[in-house]
This record gives C-alpha cells, structure tokens and sequence, in this order.
C-alpha cells in the first residue's frame, strides 16, 4: 500500500501533464504519481510516464470512468486526487495530504471559488454554474462544502473502497461530495489558489450538456439519499390540489345535505391517497 498517492485522470492534457506530474513529485517527494490516460491521442501517457509518472489506462471514456478504475486498481492510506490541466498549484497537496493523514479527515475539499476561481477562470457560465451547484448541494444536504466542482481533493482509504462510483464523466465531483455528506464522513475545506488554463490548453468540461448532467445528478442522488424531502414536496402539491377541490364539495354538502358531485369527491379522495406517503 502507497502511502500518498496522486492521482491524475488526463485526456488530450500534452500542454500541461508534465508539469503537473512535476511539481506533484516536488510537493510530495515520497507519494507515487499515477497518471491515468483516458483514450489521449496526443501523446499524453508518453509524456507523463518520461515525467516520471506511472501510467495506466482506462479506455471508457469519462471522468467517473476513470475513476472508478483509479479507486479499484490503487491502495493508499492517502489520495490526491488532482487534473492534469495545470489549474491547481501542486504546494497545498501537502497541508490536505496531512488533514488526511494525522487529521482523520475522509475528504478535504480544495476550495477555489474562495480564492482565485472568479478571477481567473474566463467562462463566466462555469462561475455561475459553480455557484448554483454549491448553493443546491449545500441547501439540500444541509452541509457547508464551499467548492462542489473542484478537481483537487485529498481522500482517504475508507473512502475510495467504500464509495460506489455511479457517474460516468464529470458529475462525477459531485456524487463524491454528497457521498460523503450522506455518510457523515469529516469533510474538511482547504482554501487553494486557482490559475486558468495556459494558452492552448482546451476544457473538456461542455458548460451546457455536462452542467445539466450535473444537475440532474443532484436531483438523482437527492431523490435516492432523502427520499422523505424529495417526494415530500409532490406529496405536499397533490394533497393541496385535493383539499381545494374538496372545499367546494364540502361546502355544498352542509348546506345541502347532499353531495352533488361525486366524480369531483372520488379523485379528490384519490389523490390525497397519492399525497399520503407509503409508511403512514
């Protein structure tokens, strides 16, 4: 077993997987550098393993794909978890390796949208989708992570075996934060520098298609881990829709004596049947 390992998912990164894989030996001269090539036809798992990385491959592609066989392949007491884009300074894998390591923390988060990420990152979509993601997840799960999307974590050995990767791409962020929330596992935010890619360098990450798998992520996992809250609100509209139209026949009825229209009482009956959960 590793002591620290590094992990680095890369797909088409020849710009910048060098330096990355540099200056994770330089900060953390004693941890083994794995870099995972996902399907890279620009030379990306040549340049990394002449950097000094081990280099292994994963030919589904996607982020969570890569992961998953990251999670299975490697044992470590402690994971960084990092991109391969050259957006996270490598000097504080050391302060969130150690947080892991003599802290007992399962998951330190590195947080960019408290330092540099607003600044730096040039996609003002992917600013606000960042701030929308954080606002749900922390709203929802009644937690208080300050960065949902960030590529940089620390792991610990608890978590990698025991979290079971769903996503395939880059929702893959935000499964593992609400696993950990879920599980009452020590989340710790560790506040990094953020820079945007060099020059050259393209995001894989698709602001619109990939940000509404996100979200639909959220709506997923909120629906599987509360399932309470989640039908909770449904059940709260169709016993609301119910009682409105019951009114009226109610109404009727004592002043009547009579009830005038049954089909209207029959689905009202039926649906506030729906409204009541299963348990009751």
């Amino acid at each position: 077993m590793d002591k620290i390992a590094v992990l680095i998912p890369c797909y088409n990164e020849a710009l910048t997987v060098r330096k990355v894989v540099e200056d994770a030996h330089a900060a953390l001269p004693e941890a083994v550098v794995y870099v995972y090539d996902n399907n890279s036809t620009d030379g990306t798992g040549e340049i990394a393993a002449k950097a000094g990385a081990v280099v292994r491959h994963e030919y589904q592609q996607g982020k969570g794909n890569v992961l998953r066989r990251m999670f299975r392949e490697i044992d470590a007491e402690c994971y960084i978890l990092v991109d391969g884009d050259d957006t996270y300074p490598m000097e504080s894998a050391r302060e969130m390796a150690d947080l892991v390591l003599y802290h007992n923390a399962d998951m330190v988060v590195g947080d960019r949208l408290s330092s540099t990420y607003f600044t730096e990152n040039k996609r003002p979509f992917h600013n606000a989708g960042n701030s929308l993601v954080r606002s749900s997840i922390n709203h929802l799960f009644k937690c208080n992570i300050r960065d949902i999307m960030t590529g940089f974590r620390a792991l610990s050995y608890d978590f990698v075996k025991t979290f079971p990767v769903l996503s395939h791409g880059f929702e893959i962020e935000t499964e593992m934060t609400i696993h950990a929330v879920y599980n009452n596992m020590q989340i710790e935010n560790t506040v990094i520098q953020y820079r945007d890619r060099p020059a050259g360098s393209k995001s894989k990450l698709n602001t619109f298609s990939d940000g509404f798998r996100v979200l639909g992520m959220i709506i997923g996992l909120y629906r599987n881990y509360r399932p309470l809250q989640f039908f909770g609100w449904a059940a709260l509209v169709l016993a609301v829709i119910s009682i409105v139209f019951f009114i009226p026949v109610f109404g009727a009825y004592l002043h009547t004596g009579l009830v005038a229209k049954f089909p209207t009482l029959i689905v009202c009956c039926f649906v506030m049947l729906a409204a009541v959960p299963p348990a009751v």
